[in-house]
């Protein structure tokens, strides 16, 4: 009797198990047998998740209007604000030039800084989904530096590609990962010396893809290795050059997203080696970062 009654407990728990994975438990007629109080704590456990679940759709969705709104309401006036100090540029005298091109740098400033704010919003919301994909690096990487050869160039800056092997694939998203490497080319161009050179190599791993570029600037800190991928955290030896510290931890939330991941280490010769490591194969759908509800 008493194994009957067992079968008989787990087999309705099986049930209730099975109807709330698919959404449509509910409750049998109320009785003061313990099953049936089993039953009426599940409900109430359900319905709590469920409603915890409608209030974390409704946040995201008035960060998503609210990050929507700000993006949208300050793009304008600040691209008047860049183009009004452009043409007060033409007019301006030897004595105000300085004060109106600086005006200009900080209004172009405030512009990078909203748009990576957007950014960040966006992903940290789930707002924006990666799509990776298996696909070649080497494009990746060429039009990359490509992007950012005009930047070296105005510094006297020479950007090296040595990644052409384009048998060499990886999973990931192809318009944000560019971004994720843009901003470290970006970063190897204005932390590194006039004159100086930046390297891109790539190199296929066991079960990752390395991307690295290595700079002649000043070497991170190794206890600052671990800070610098933090938001708004800015190096030690970053502080005296223009930066506002939201790029690198862009750069490693984008290559989280895809499974992937970021680590700095000094360079052989000086300078520093940030290296990206996007995985060789799609994280399966209920692993990959971002895809719970």
């Amino acid at each position: 009797m008493f194994m009957f009654g067992s079968n008989k407990i787990v087999a309705r728990l099986d049930t209730m198990l099975t109807d709330a994975i698919n959404g449509v438990f509910t409750e049998s007629n109320y009785d003061e047998t313990q099953l049936s109080r089993l039953e009426s704590k599940f409900r109430q456990y359900l319905t709590g998740k469920e409603a915890a679940g409608e209030k974390v759709q409704a946040e995201r969705a008035a960060i998503k209007e609210l990050v929507t709104d700000i993006s949208h309401q300050t793009k304008t006036p600040i691209a008047n604000i860049c183009l009004y100090t452009q043409l007060l540029e033409e007019a301006s005298s030897p004595e105000t030039l300085p004060l109106v091109r600086q005006i200009h740098q900080q209004a172009e400033k405030l512009e990078f800084l909203i748009q990576a704010l957007t950014k960040i919003s966006r992903l940290e919301s789930h707002m924006i989904q990666l799509h990776p994909t298996c696909q070649p690096v080497c494009g990746l990487v060429q039009r990359s530096v490509e992007e950012a050869r005009g930047r070296a160039s105005s510094r006297h800056i020479t950007s090296k590609n040595t990644a052409g092997d384009s048998t060499i694939k990886a999973s990931f998203d192809f318009k944000w990962t560019q971004e994720a490497l843009g901003n470290l080319l970006d970063n190897a161009v204005k932390y590194s010396p006039e004159g100086s050179l930046v390297t891109v190599s790539l190199q296929a791993l066991e079960m990752f893809v390395s991307v690295t570029v290595a700079d002649q600037g000043m070497a991170v800190g190794e206890e600052e290795r671990a800070q610098i991928f933090e938001r708004f955290y800015r190096g030690a030896n970053a502080r005296q050059t223009e930066g506002n510290g939201v790029g690198l931890y862009l750069t490693r939330m984008i290559l989280q997203r895809e499974g992937g991941y970021i680590k700095v280490s000094p360079g052989k010769e000086g300078g520093n080696c940030f290296c990206i490591y996007l995985p060789k194969e799609p994280l399966p759908p209920a692993v990959a970062p971002g895809t719970q509800p």
